[in-house]
């Protein structure tokens, strides 16, 4: 078991980092809700969040180390141990696997001689398996200290790690230029990233997350000619779908055609439902009886 209280930090680390915990916690209108940012202050200290780290917290915000704790290993981003300075995580989600993410997970535990959550020898590389990053259109898709290395294969994820223990500079797919996992951990403190360039990098969606818009607001799909193009669901006086084919059968995709009634879609009407039903409301009632 450990000793009993945790050590404390520094007189002048201490000092820092109080200054530093003022100003986020002052973003708040209660000191509690600044523990997630606090936490990844910490963080930026030593790697991961240590004991130390923990009672710091605890300390800023009146908590106790339990409360602290309970938070602390409950999120994914925070570490429990010492790690490299590039935290390479590998997406082995369902599409990300299937295109290909768990060979390069593979791959690169062998290529780099260490297991799941494992750091090389140098200090450089700490190696794991991720959920969903939210860029499925993307996959496979390997992040760095969380910045997006889309489309990736095997051998180009072992360049990749090969050029970060080289000490190479790796430019990510889109968003800001790589930092260390101290100085990420840092900016998601919310503290300014001063880098040049770094605020103004960006990335947005990729054309398949943003095909479903397009064809709702009746544009072309990318790379498709305008006999492709799904016009937005409109009725003739009457109610009924002015297209004219077979009912039951889903539209071509000609400009201007419409679905029929047994063809729904997502921006056709939406159902009736006891949300929107005035007689049956749904949710809590102001007084009994009504």
């Amino acid at each position: 078991m450990p000793s009993l209280p945790a050590p404390d930090y520094p007189d002048d680390v201490r000092t820092r980092l109080e200054a530093d915990a003022a100003e986020v916690i002052a973003r708040y209108p209660g000191s509690r809700s600044a523990l997630l940012p606090l936490l990844h202050l910490v963080q930026a200290e030593e790697g991961h969040v240590t004991r130390t780290g923990i009672r710091f917290c605890a300390g800023q915000l009146g908590l106790t180390t339990a409360e602290v704790t309970a938070v602390a290993t409950f999120y994914s981003m925070y570490r429990r141990a010492d790690g490299g300075d590039y935290q390479v995580g590998v997406c082995t989600n369902t599409l990300c696997a299937v295109m290909g993410g768990d060979a390069i997970f593979e791959q690169l535990q062998e290529h780099l001689g260490i297991g799941n959550g494992e750091t090389t020898e140098d200090g450089a590389v700490t190696l794991e398996h991720i959920e969903c990053n939210a860029a499925c259109d993307y996959a496979p898709v390997v992040m760095v200290n969380w910045e997006f290395f889309d489309n990736q294969t095997p051998q180009s994820a072992k360049r990749l790690v090969d050029d970060l223990r080289a000490g190479r500079t790796v430019e990510p797919t889109r968003g800001a230029p790589l930092c260390t996992f101290k100085e990420t951990s840092r900016i998601l403190a919310g503290f300014p990233d001063a880098r040049p360039g770094a605020v103004e990098a960006t990335g947005g969606a990729g054309p398949a997350s943003l095909i479903g818009l397009r064809l709702a607001k009746g544009e072309a799909a990318p790379g498709r000619g305008a006999d492709h193009v799904i016009a937005p669901r409109a009725t003739a006086d009457g109610g009924e779908h002015t297209a004219d084919h077979p009912p039951g059968e889903p539209p071509s995709g000609a400009p201007g055609e419409q679905a029929s009634p047994a063809h729904p879609s997502s921006h056709d009407a939406p159902q009736q439902t006891s949300a929107s039903d005035d007689q049956y409301p749904a949710g809590p009632e102001a007084e009994e009886g009504k």
